[in-house]
């Protein structure tokens, strides 16, 4: 249960955000087939991510912009006894759509697992009040549950953040959970099995091949889907400038939403160098360390926006993005800057009507 107001949270849960759409979702889908213990069935999930208009006329916000046939095997992946494996670089949505996912599927998605190097097996299995594990023995009373325990308890989905950079060894504790659907507790003789509607949805980057390869035996419990980078230019601006919008009305920033041309301008930087080419095709590009991913660029467009709103006239402009921009390509002070600066000398300062920028950028990388 959350302990803070919820007039002071931050970022609301998505079953909180878009309670009104899951609604509308639950009161459209009564005549659809639903896997056991799932609020919506897997039409609804779909349409409730990727947006669409219901019979009554009733607007469903697209959650994620991209390829419907990949929402259509996530959503059926969790429908069978496999687990589901949300991989791509930095920034490609996987942790945005792996909470959708969990809310719409399950109604609720803080059942969560946050995956590092220190993720031990007590955070994957169960742990113990040791004040009561010492006053009264091993008990049920004393045993503190996980969020798959609770998860397998009471079937619904439990997201595992980051599966790569857990340890090996505490990768394995997974597996009979996700084979056997069943977690021993040998403390207790006892054991705890899954009921219906229990799955987990894991994401991992692939920037974090070699960090803790999953095993061969693990692997096999998961269906994966790469979440790839937006196919166009055209894509990521609405994307961008979706986000943009959400997150400025719920950081409460005193700012004008940014202008089109800002938005299309920054995703032509990062897809051009992620790329290593311009748009054109004529001019080929050192590309920095950084993945320069749609999620960054949402992190800059939100930074100038807190530039403009606080030291500005709350219209965003190019020294406004100059910041971000910069600290989202200098990753490497020594190679990013040297690519960066080549790039602004060839490309930005001889684009039209991108002066601007330009000068607003040479002005932060010196």
């Amino acid at each position: 249960m959350s302990v803070t107001a919820p007039t002071t949270v931050l970022r609301p849960h998505a079953e909180d955000v878009y309670a009104e759409e899951l609604a509308a979702l639950r009161a459209a889908d009564h005549d659809r087939p639903k896997p056991p213990n799932w609020h919506l069935s897997p039409w609804a999930t779909v349409t409730y991510l990727l947006g669409g208009k219901l019979d009554n006329g009733f607007e469903i916000e697209p959650k994620y912009i991209g390829q419907r046939r990949l929402m259509e095997i996530a959503v059926a992946t969790l429908a069978t006894d496999r687990a589901l494996l949300l991989l791509g670089v930095p920034g490609t949505a996987k942790s945005w759509v792996s909470e959708h996912l969990t809310a719409a599927i399950s109604g609720r998605s803080d059942l969560l697992v946050q995956g590092t190097a220190g993720t031990s097996e007590d955070a994957i299995r169960y742990s113990w009040n040791y004040a009561r594990l010492i006053a009264e023995g091993p008990s049920l009373g004393a045993l503190v549950p996980s969020p798959l325990f609770k998860g397998m308890q009471e079937g619904r989905l439990v997201r595992l953040e980051e599966l790569t950079r857990i340890p090996s060894d505490v990768q394995d504790t997974l597996i009979t959970m996700l084979s056997e659907k069943v977690l021993p507790i040998p403390e207790l003789s006892s054991e705890v099995q899954a009921t219906s509607g229990f799955n987990v949805i894991a994401t991992a980057n692939d920037r974090d091949k070699g960090v803790n390869e999953l095993s061969s035996a693990l692997r096999r419990r998961f269906n994966t889907v790469v979440l790839p980078l937006p196919n166009s230019a055209e894509e990521e601006v609405r994307i961008v400038q979706t986000r943009v919008e959400k997150q400025g009305k719920a950081l409460q920033l005193p700012a004008e939403a940014p202008a089109l041309e800002q938005i299309s301008r920054l995703v032509t930087i990062f897809r051009e160098l992620r790329s290593g080419v311009t748009e054109n095709g004529k001019t080929k590009l050192k590309s920095p360390s950084g993945t320069l991913s749609t999620g960054e660029a949402i992190s800059v467009m939100n930074s100038g926006l807190a530039l403009a709103a606080y030291f500005g006239d709350g219209s965003l402009r190019a020294h406004d993005l100059a910041a971000g921009l910069t600290g989202a390509v200098v990753k490497d002070p020594v190679q990013d800057r040297t690519v960066w600066l080549e790039y602004l000398e060839t490309v930005v300062k001889e684009r039209d009507g991108w002066k601007d920028l330009y000068r607003a950028c040479r002005e932060v990388v010196e």
